[in-house]
């Protein structure tokens, strides 16, 4: 026990002595954007190959699994994550991160040489099974380079790199896609080829500039609870892939995976509570802040889903835009993003303060979605164009502010198992929330095709019309004006839906208490953090 404690002191004081140091920005500047780096590969990862998928499936013959290539990555991804967070907590963050780029290096480049689907499905696992570390680490490791008041400043940056590989991802998937042979290469394959040198330029980076203290600290690892958290992920994750596609969401597949992931999170919370080194210390919901923080991000991933996934869906298929064109005309709402983000972080960092931005940013947010409920046949680009700078104001405002309360108010020996509890949540949401609208999207659409076209009696149906406007081509030109007016109601309808999940994150931002940014990492990093029987005032 004595041993335990002495092990323990010196580990407390090595945190502290690192986190303590003075560094220049341009010291700063150097690390973040190898971690920067590092981030846009996972996160462009989860959005490049999309476009490129019908391509993909009839060059390898495998169109029945073309789900399962996003599943593959969405599924190890999440379930990796806070498990990174928990391991890097207990074993130093800097040789945890590098083996996770390792990993989705290895998997990159294997996807790229596969041969058939059951291939490509296997190494998106494991591409994903890194990509995990790379996301959660990333925000760990700036809240051990950073001190707490500054963190806003360069957090602005990464909350840039979530936007912008949002909308980068599907505009470069479809130009590789449509590009037959490159170097000699057919033009998919370099969609994961190209994160080879990026990411070895990332990890020459991080293993020489990156200095991190090693800890060490007497460790239990809980594997239980990393089993079922994984089973309990994993069957939500299926839902959110199959409900209102594969299956209905009334079915017995469906309920069957809803109820079974319920009862394995029961059981994993009440594993959590034993555990000695719990994956994630069901002690840290104790604090408002960090409740609140995991609510907002799973919110935040729901309404993200909502705007940035079905706006390009809308371009293509009323405007008859090709995949590229469509991505290109979402640069106002990159524009939004970036301003918000760079600017709110900023901000943050010179007044100390961080709650305001997300009320700030809901009411955007709001206010984008109400816009966009006005669509029309009739609506002008540019109208688009300053409704979407609206909604990415408002997610650039929102996205940075829930990992920054968190690392601000929690123990620093948990601040890995804190953060990472924040991206799984957010990849939660974003995982149903585009299930969810897509379903939505459909069921509406199907509604207002019968009304707009009674005397069809329901046989035009969004599955008969699938492929947008190529499946809309080999209807009569009669009625093709009325398809795209359902079309467009069928949009209006999501967004209008989407207003309340805005609306209730907005309140959870009103919930959300503010603690007074640290100037200095020192005491943090000795082990205070939130106090338990309530929030710091």
């Amino acid at each position: 026990m004595s041993l335990r404690k002495s092990t323990n002191q010196v580990a407390a004081q090595d945190r502290a002595n690192y986190v303590h140091q003075e560094r220049s920005h341009a010291e700063i500047m150097v690390v973040i954007s190898a971690l920067m780096l590092a981030m846009l590969l996972a996160a462009l990862d989860q959005t490049i190959v999309a476009t490129a998928l019908p391509r993909i499936a009839s060059d390898l013959h495998g169109l029945n699994k073309l789900s399962w290539v996003a599943t593959a990555y969405l599924l190890t991804s999440a379930i990796s994550t806070p498990l990174y967070g928990k391991i890097g907590d207990l074993y130093g963050r800097k040789k945890i991160f590098q083996i996770s780029i390792i990993i989705f290096l290895a998997g990159s480049a294997l996807s790229g040489l596969s041969q058939n689907m059951d291939q490509l499905v296997f190494f998106r696992a494991l591409q994903g099974l890194g990509a995990g570390g790379l996301i959660s680490l990333v925000l760990a490791i700036i809240g051990d380079v950073v001190p707490p008041r500054q963190r806003g400043r360069y957090q602005g940056y990464f909350g840039a790199v979530f936007g912008v590989a949002s909308i980068a991802g599907p505009l470069l998937g479809g130009f590789l896609a449509n590009a037959n042979t490159l170097l000699g290469v057919s033009g998919w394959r370099w969609i994961f080829y190209i994160n080879v040198p990026l990411g070895v330029l990332a990890l020459i980076a991080i293993a020489t500039r990156l200095h991190l203290p090693k800890f060490v600290t007497e460790h239990q690892i809980d594997y239980r609870g990393a089993t079922l958290l994984s089973l309990s992920a994993g069957a939500l994750i299926f839902v959110s892939v199959w409900a209102g596609i594969t299956y209905a969401w009334g079915s017995w597949q469906i309920l069957s995976l809803l109820i079974g992931g319920l009862l394995v999170g029961i059981l994993f919370v009440l594993n959590e509570r034993r555990a000695k080194e719990p994956i994630m210390p069901i002690s840290l919901f104790k604090s408002s802040i960090f409740s609140v923080s995991v609510i907002l991000s799973l919110l935040t991933g729901v309404v993200m889903f909502a705007t940035i996934l079905y706006i390009p869906e809308y371009q293509q298929i009323v405007r008859g835009y090709s995949p590229i064109k469509s991505g290109l005309m979402l640069f106002p709402m990159v524009f939004g993003i970036f301003t918000a983000s760079i600017g709110s972080g900023r901000l943050i960092t010179r007044w100390g303060h961080y709650r305001p931005f997300p009320i700030i940013g809901g009411v955007f947010i709001i206010l984008g979605l109400w816009l966009f409920s006005g669509l029309s046949l009739s609506t002008t680009q540019l109208t688009l164009s300053i409704w979407m700078v609206v909604l990415g104001l408002g997610i650039g405002m929102f996205m940075q502010v829930p990992v920054l309360a968190v690392q601000n108010s929690v123990p620093f020996k948990q601040m890995g198992a804190g953060t990472s509890s924040v991206s799984f949540a957010r990849s939660i949401g974003s995982s149903f929330g585009g299930a969810v609208f897509g379903t939505i999207l459909i069921s509406r659409l199907n509604s207002h095709l019968r009304i707009l076209l009674p005397q069809y009696g329901g046989k035009i149906s969004a599955a008969s019309i699938a492929g947008g406007t190529k499946g809309i081509a080999h209807v009569p030109l009669a009625i093709q004006e009325k398809i795209y007016g359902a079309f467009v109601l069928a949009f209006h309808d999501l967004f209008i839906y989407a207003i309340p999940v805005a609306a209730i994150t907005l309140i959870f931002a009103f919930l959300l208490k503010e603690m007074p940014l640290r100037e200095s990492g020192k005491a943090y990093a000795e082990g205070e953090g939130f106090d338990l029987k309530g929030d710091l005032a």
